[in-house]
């Protein structure tokens, strides 16, 4: 059985508080995007599990892959037989666009549906939610205002289809646990969910992204980007997560040749 996991975008990301348990509670609208990997999944008529992959180099132990340790804890549970898994990888890697987490709700799915487990969502999010905080979302994988670790979601009525969208990544990796370290909380902010009921256009000076502040002063070559988004015409542009990544929503399509090094451009956002 084949698959396409599809990357996220984050509308906004407000880090609120910093957690007993080392994680950070906040706030974000996440929204699917139409750019996939493709995951295939077949049962292993040799008895012999194997992972491989192609696309982007992904680095380290396969053992360490988020779908690899998808199966591991389902297996665990239901008693899986080996499967062979072959990811094609096409969604860039710490990005800040929920690549692996994507692939990892997407792989619970597979296996639900190739072993007949009859795991309603509720079931899948929660084992998704051990792999990662955000790999729960592409469970249901519709727009969400999310909250806490970013694994707690309410459904929000937003309607981004009739738009353009580009997304543009740097040869710049940037830590997350770094990312987060770097945050200044402020004591009063405007709630997300206000915001994101604005006019796409008000975004540009109410929706903001905590990460930018600090990323940018370490690395001007990211706001650069955004800022050239905005040259080109986005109605609002961002950094997605804790980036590199960054995006922007037009209201008509716009060339990005020859303007940035790797980018992927698509009309409306949605799967």
């Amino acid at each position: 059985m084949i698959c396409f996991p599809n990357c996220k975008i984050n509308l906004g990301l407000s880090v609120t508080e910093k957690r007993t348990d080392g994680f950070h509670n906040l706030e974000t609208v996440l929204h699917p995007v139409k750019l996939h990997d493709i995951l295939e999944i077949i049962v292993a008529h040799d008895n012999q599990f194997a992972f491989t992959s192609t696309g982007i180099n992904i680095i380290g132990e396969y053992t360490d892959n988020l779908v690899v340790q998808a199966y591991n804890l389902l297996q665990t549970e239901h008693q899986l037989p080996p499967v062979k898994i072959h990811l094609h990888k096409i969604i860039p890697i710490a990005a800040g666009l929920g690549g692996g987490s994507s692939d990892a709700a997407f792989a619970i799915k597979l296996l639900n549906n190739l072993f007949n487990l009859g795991l309603p969502y509720s079931a899948m999010q929660e084992y998704a939610r051990e792999l990662g905080a955000d790999c729960a979302f592409f469970i249901e994988n519709k727009p969400v205002l999310a909250t806490e670790k970013g694994d707690q979601f309410k459904p929000i009525d937003l309607n981004l289809k009739n738009y353009f969208f580009s997304v543009v990544k740097p040869d710049i990796q940037i830590s997350t646990p770094e990312a987060y370290s770097w945050i200044k909380f402020k004591l009063k902010k405007p709630l997300l969910r206000d915001i994101i009921d604005q006019p796409i256009k008000n975004w540009r000076i109410s929706l903001k992204n905590d990460f930018e502040e600090e990323i940018f002063k370490r690395h001007p070559e990211i706001k650069q980007l955004k800022d050239k988004l905005y040259q080109l015409g986005a109605l609002y542009a961002a950094m997605s997560g804790s980036g590199s990544a960054v995006f922007g929503i037009f209201k008509e399509p716009v060339s990005l040749e020859n303007k940035f090094q790797q980018h992927f451009s698509w009309t409306g956002v949605g799967i």
